[in-house]
């Protein structure tokens, strides 16, 4: 009995990964757990109103268990999906999202803090990403951009640095609420590069100076335009990158319980190459031919070259000989 231990607990494991596997790819399963996570959102949104939470206290804790009590059936069967290589679960980076958000119900200080509990329960909204491949491919685009746009932050930061420099030295005097200090007008700038209240203060600067007009165009042009088209360029690419990444992420490997059987014996069908490869296999063929022809000719005029009477034309036989008396 010890030597068929080892034998089965591996095929132990396969069956139970076959069965999991199918569990968790099935639809009815995706759809239960998007149903749960909006379950789940929609309990963070009705314990903001002070009335139905204090009335509702005990029906709101139950279905909230009974939330975590669903995720960590979720979890446990896509872990044991992958009973068969475990490894393969943790190489998944949604697989360690899911599973850090839902042991972290479990923590005793996060339980005992309840606005970090409440923001862990709203990081499960984030799930729903697994099984929306487009909102999947926006988060993965937004992360993807997170160092070009740290690039422009640093530029925007420095460009507002600079105008807000010189708005002090011109408009400090004459319109100290907007520019009295540094930090005002940092943030003047910072909303004007939402085009928002341009009219009125390019109105006000000319009060002041005609050159203020330079100024705001000069301002206008390089934030609202420039920086932000970069920065679009920058999530587009981003964007493009992560679509790429989406249709090229490979499939889960089969385990070696769900290996297909052998095709039954039969007359070959042709695959989906030989149609492509068809046109380039005749057309080389044609090629050799047509050089065969091509030495062949050579070879007859050589021939004929060299032996002169042997290309002269042979009387036909038909042409009966022809006597003179």
């Amino acid at each position: 009995m010890t030597g068929t231990t080892p034998s089965i607990r591996p095929a132990a494991r396969v069956s139970l990964a076959s069965w999991c596997r199918g569990v968790t790819e099935a639809r009815w399963f995706a759809v239960t757990v998007v149903g749960l996570i909006l379950t789940n959102a929609g309990l963070l949104g009705a314990e903001t109103y002070p009335g139905l939470a204090g009335e509702w206290h005990g029906a709101l804790r139950l279905a909230e268990r009974a939330c975590v009590a669903g995720f960590t059936v979720e979890i446990l069967l896509r872990l044991g999906a992958h009973a068969d290589r475990p490894r393969g679960f943790f190489r998944d980076p949604w697989n360690l999202f899911d599973l850090a958000v839902v042991l972290s119900a479990f923590l005793p200080v996060v339980r005992e803090n309840t606005t970090i509990l409440r923001l862990l329960r709203l990081a499960r909204v984030l799930r729903t990403a697994r099984f929306l491949p487009q909102l999947r491919i926006v988060l993965v685009a937004v992360a993807r951009s997170l160092p070009g746009t740290v690039s422009f932050l640093l530029v925007g930061a420095l460009l507002l640095y600079v105008y807000a420099m010189v708005g002090w030295v011109f408009f400090a005097r004459a319109d100290p609420g907007h520019y009295g200090s540094i930090g005002r007008a940092v943030l003047t700038l910072f909303l004007l590069m939402t085009l928002d209240g341009i009219g009125d203060a390019v109105h006000a600067g000319l009060e002041i100076s005609r050159w203020s007009l330079l100024y705001y165009a000069s301002y206008v042009l390089l934030a609202s335009f420039v920086l932000v088209n970069v920065l679009i360029g920058v999530v587009l690419t981003s964007l493009e990158e992560a679509r790429e990444m989406e249709q090229a992420r490979p499939e889960p490997p089969a385990a070696p319980g769900d290996a297909q059987p052998p095709a039954a014996p039969g007359p070959a069908q042709p695959s989906a190459a030989a149609p492509a490869a068809a046109p380039a296999r005749t057309e080389l063929l044609d090629r050799i031919a047509t050089a065969r022809r091509a030495l062949d000719d050579l070879e007859e005029s050589l021939s004929a070259e060299e032996n002169p009477s042997a290309a002269a034309p042979e009387p036909s036989p038909r042409e009966p000989a022809r006597t003179t008396l």
